[in-house]
């Protein structure tokens, strides 16, 4: 991977991590969470595809439970978060590793 490329994909992860945080401090951002997440091409293409399926996966989930209550919903958005949390974790990993 291009070192410019590497700079992009881990500027928008750090844009992605950004919207996480803000999501923790109000949920009611969820929505806002997932559509960021979504927007990131650089960073999904500098990552190996089951990354992009991880994190659509989460997405959805999170979508879902923004929708619902957290008694009534069957995916708690905490856990959720921390699951996302992870991901950039592991992603952010894998993109100093290859630069």
């Amino acid at each position: 991977m291009s070192s410019e490329m590497s700079l992009s994909a881990l500027t928008q992860l750090n844009t992605l991590q950004q919207a996480l945080q803000q999501t923790a401090t109000n949920p009611g951002h969820a929505t806002r969470l997932s559509a960021t997440a979504r927007e990131q091409a650089q960073l999904l293409a500098a990552l190996p595809p089951r990354y992009t399926e991880v994190l659509l996966g989460l997405l959805d989930r999170l979508e879902s439970s923004a929708l619902f209550s957290e008694e009534s919903c069957s995916f708690s958005q905490k856990d959720l978060l921390d699951s996302l949390q992870m991901w950039v974790d592991k992603a952010r990993g894998l993109l100093l590793q290859q630069a």
